[in-house]
């Protein structure tokens, strides 16, 4: 290379890449692109990074069962600590233009929290007076862990309140902190956008939002991380009967859902024997319709929980309150199919990967495809990561339900092909 090729190069802009999307596969692409000496913009809708998997609970028992919780962690802070991402919270993609490069508008939300002055002491989540005005993110690896609710904000419902702002050492809330826009450039897009869990009120048979004790399975994970046991919402005492209930939202042709989510049943069988580890005395079982074999190794692991867990081979009726804030399952016998009525303290509803909400806007934005149930459609069958546009790449439970190994490795080959579309060599590099 002569030396004014060389001085060139030197002073050439980076290329530059939008992720959309915060969650494990957004982690994870955005990372990844950082090892090619790529620039990222990394945009989050909520106040947090991590998505639904920061939220989840580890569900080490004897040994590690491989559900990725800890890998979660892991990334957030490798990203956090990168300086080549630059992180847009509470922002949406709302503009988006192609010439030779993608030309984007961002609107973003008030943060009102400043990540660069909050020290995470938790002062204003602990003296603010209005209860929920201030909640906290799931990991301590968000900065600001803290984030306002303005609807529960007694300052945006009548102004009569600034106790956090005044209370903040380091001024680091501005409750006068207004929207805006961003306009900026990238020479390719990665689509993670994520996915949204059921919403069992849709299966009113079951009686969500009704029966104390019922619950779904992000609940109960987020029981687990918070608290470290699992107890029964309404008396706070652990369970001594526990039923998980599968393919809630999932494999429902009734509801236009005829896939299956693949998570689940992996999900129900770690988390049976994480709280069984806990409590040995504590009976579970898991009322299913097929067991779906995902993830290496499935067949050893569902036979060692045949031993302690008990499966049932079907689906419960309706679900009714019974004595002491009991649910009461009906259900069919496997044997003869006659009627079966049992008690458990707790019933867990394992919901099921539903399309994002963002899924058709950001589609009809990036003229991209989605497929027959609402998730974004790939253009080569050899390839999850592809779409119509070239440029624009695919990753995570946006393609498509998906557990926290499968999004990573999805987001890694999105960022080669990212790489692979910009011309970057690889050389002999084995990072993915």
């Amino acid at each position: 290379m002569n030396q004014s090729s060389e001085e060139n190069s030197q002073t050439q802009t980076p290329k530059k890449v939008l992720v959309i999307g915060g969650g494990i596969a957004g982690l994870t692409a955005a990372w990844e692109l950082t090892r090619l000496n790529l620039d990222v913009e990394l945009v989050e809708r909520s106040s947090f990074l991590g998505g639904h998997a920061i939220q989840f609970c580890c569900k080490a028992a004897d040994e590690c069962q491989k559900c990725g919780a800890c890998s979660v962690e892991k990334r957030l802070l490798e990203v956090i600590q990168e300086p080549r991402i630059k992180v847009c919270l509470r922002s949406e993609l709302k503009g988006m233009n192609r010439n030779s490069r993608f030309s984007y508008t961002l609107s973003r939300q008030p943060l009102h929290i400043d990540p660069k002055k909050c020290t995470n002491c938790g002062l204003c989540f602990e003296k603010c007076p209005a209860p929920g005005a201030i909640f906290r993110g799931y990991s301590k690896n968000n900065v600001p862990l803290y984030a306002i609710n303005e609807g529960k904000c007694l300052y945006f419902r009548d102004r009569s309140c600034t106790l956090c702002q005044d209370l903040c050492s380091e001024k680091a809330i501005d409750l006068d902190q207004e929207q805006g826009q961003i306009s900026d450039e990238a020479d390719a897009i990665v689509v993670a956008s994520g996915f949204q869990a059921f919403d069992p009120v849709d299966k009113p048979r079951y009686g969500y939002g009704i029966n104390k004790n019922l619950i779904t399975a992000l609940d109960l994970e987020r029981m687990l991380r918070e608290q470290g046991d699992v107890v029964r919402p309404s008396d706070n005492k652990a369970p001594k009967k526990i039923a998980f209930i599968q393919c809630v939202g999932s494999r429902d042709h009734k509801l236009g859902h005829g896939f299956c989510s693949q998570v689940c049943c992996a999900y129900a069988m770690r988390m049976a024997e994480a709280i069984r580890h806990r409590h040995p005395e504590t009976k579970v079982s898991i009322f299913y319709m097929d067991i779906q074999n995902c993830g290496k190794n499935f067949s050893k692991f569902y036979k060692r929980c045949k031993d302690s867990i008990r499966f049932v081979r079907f689906m419960p009726g309706d679900i009714f309150q019974g004595d002491q804030d009991q649910l009461i399952l009906f259900y069919g016998d496997e044997k003869d199919g006659h009627a079966v009525r049992e008690p458990f303290d707790l019933v867990v509803l394992s919901v099921g990967i539903m399309p994002g909400s963002s899924n058709a806007g950001l589609a009809d934005m990036l003229k991209l495809d989605l497929d027959e149930h609402g998730f974004f459609s790939f253009a080569d069958p050899l390839d999850s990561t592809s779409t119509s546009q070239p440029g624009i790449f695919l990753a995570g439970t946006a393609q498509g339900p998906k557990d926290i190994a499968d999004s990573m490795a999805q987001a890694g080959q999105a960022a080669r092909r990212v790489g692979q579309y910009l011309g970057i060599c690889f050389g002999n590099s084995t990072t993915y």
